[in-house]
Parts: structure tokens; sequence; C-alpha cells
């Protein structure tokens, strides 16, 4: 696979504060990524200096190869919706629709008219009246029918019911199939979309503390419930994440991966067992009580 993006260093202050710190990574072409980690952690700001609409304090970015700013031949190759996505007060549905081939050489105008439809949405409204949930199907449908090397979303999906959301990704997972290409997912429905992530990066504090693909983060931890004194047992020398009484029992979250010998001694004890899911895990890993970045591999 080739790069898409190469991130070296990177860091974006205001004043005293670094929304973005040191941060390192690599994307490859043709994978779906999750961006994920809580509000305020630096998402947005690094898909902005990505899409060169804000410009770093220091290290280095390469989007396909080149440096994005003011370059036509990279930035015709990105896609990048925003949750905050604003647009001229005159333009209509149709109006935005219409122009959008101008600004991506993949657009499918077919494809875009048939989201239209899928989606519920008025053509001839001006955009300025949409609802949320109408102004976010209106970003989905431009991010899915550019067909831009590199799409990303931000949030995408705010102001839409369950069924929408569902479209979204029943949507998104069929043309990525036939025409593959990087996708970037920013979201906080972590277990909505964690069954099509390829790739997981965590941002917290404005740092990477997670890069890593999805199906290593899958089982990279579990839980243990019963008595207090057994659970007590069961983790001395364990990498203890999160412990919670109930009543006269005991839930502990452990950081490690679930292992034979772990089953047998649970048997023993009389404990159960079970799988956390990846949005759990990744709140376990924002909820300050980890420093630093996770190590995946023993």
């Amino acid at each position: 696979m080739s790069t898409v993006i190469e991130v070296k260093g990177l860091t974006k202050t205001y004043g005293k504060v670094a929304a973005v710190q040191d941060v390192s990574f690599s994307i490859e072409s043709n994978k779906i990524y999750g961006l994920l980690g809580r509000n305020g952690a630096g998402k947005t700001t690094l898909m902005h200096l990505i899409t060169a609409q804000q410009f770093a304090s220091s290290g280095d970015l390469q989007v396909f190869g080149e440096h994005p700013y003011e370059n036509n031949r990279v930035l015709s190759q990105c896609c990048f919706i925003k949750e905050s996505q604003k647009y001229p007060d005159s333009y209509r549905i149709i109006d935005l629709l219409e122009i959008s081939s101008s600004f991506f050489p993949n657009w499918d105008r077919d494809y875009a008219y048939s989201l239209i439809e899928l989606f519920r949405l008025p053509l001839t409204q001006k955009i300025k009246k949409l609802s949320r949930g109408m102004l976010s199907s209106v970003g989905i449908v431009v991010g899915l029918a550019s067909r831009a090397p590199l799409t990303m979303f931000d949030e995408p999906y705010l102001g839409l019911d369950a069924v929408s959301r569902g479209l979204f990704y029943e949507q998104l997972l069929e043309d990525y199939g036939k025409y593959p290409r990087t996708i970037i997912l920013s979201t906080h429905l972590i277990d909505e979309v964690s069954q099509m992530l390829e790739h997981v990066m965590v941002i917290d504090n404005g740092k990477l503390i997670i890069d890593e693909d999805a199906d290593e983060l899958r089982g990279l931890a579990f839980t243990v419930v019963g008595s207090t004194t057994s659970v007590e047992s069961f983790v001395v020398g364990r990498n203890v994440i999160d412990r919670k009484p109930l009543g006269g029992l005991m839930s502990a979250t452990i950081m490690t991966r679930l292992s034979v010998r772990d089953q047998q001694q649970a048997n023993t004890l009389g404990l159960e067992l079970s799988s956390i899911s990846l949005q759990q895990l990744i709140i376990h890993m924002t909820n300050g009580r980890i420093e630093g970045k996770v190590a995946i591999h023993e």
C-alpha cells in the first residue's frame, strides 16, 4: 500500500495551549481509519492541518507525498466534511451538488442524486434553512459522492436518527467496496462504527496515544466480576485500569490479553470474565488513568 499521509513531530499551538503535541503517524491508501478521542482532544485540529485549513506550529506534514498548503494537486484529492460546515446563504442543495463537480475530479453526479433520494432531502431547499440532521445528510452525500482518494468525516452523524446513521454506514461500506479510497471517520459513536474500522488512532490532550490496527485492539482488555476478595486476589500484579464495587461484589478491568492461565485461575476463584468493546476500551484509555502512548504489543 502507498502512503497517503505522513506526519512527523506535528505540533499546533494557540498561544500557550497545544492542541496537537508532537504527533507522528502515517496513513495508508485504501483503508478505513477511526480518529477517536474526547471533545477538545485535537482531532478536528489535526484534520484542519491535513487539509491545509490551518498551519502547523512545527513539524512536517505531507499528503500524497507533497505539502498540502496552496497545493491544488493535493487538495483536489481531498474531501473534508466537518460538522460546522458552512455554505453560502443563497445555496440550495441542488446548487451544492452541481458545483461539487468542479471541486472533486471523481464526483459521481448520478450517485449523489441517488443519495439525495435515499436521505429524503429537498433539492430546492436553501441549505441555511435545513435542520441539523438534514445538514449532516448533505455532508454525507457530498463526502460519499466526491469519491475523493482521501475523504474525512468529522462527526458526520450529528442530528441523524438511528435509521439515517445506519444508511450512512451501509452506503459507506458498499461504495468503499466498489471504489476503495482512504476514509477517516472522527466520531464519538465508536460502537456503531467499530466493526468497519480497519485502523484506530486515538488522540488525547493533543497526543497520539493509540495508532494500531483495529484487530490488535480487540481483546486487548477484559473485565472480571466476582466477590471482592476473589477479584482482589486475581488482579494482584496486573495492570488494572478500572475498578468498581458492586455491593458485595467487584468489577475490575485489566489491560492485558486473556490467556488460558487467566481463564483457569478465574474458574478456580469462581469469577466471570468478559471482553470489553472498543468503545469501553477507549473510554478507559482516555479517562486520565493511563499516561503516555499505550503499548499494544508485549
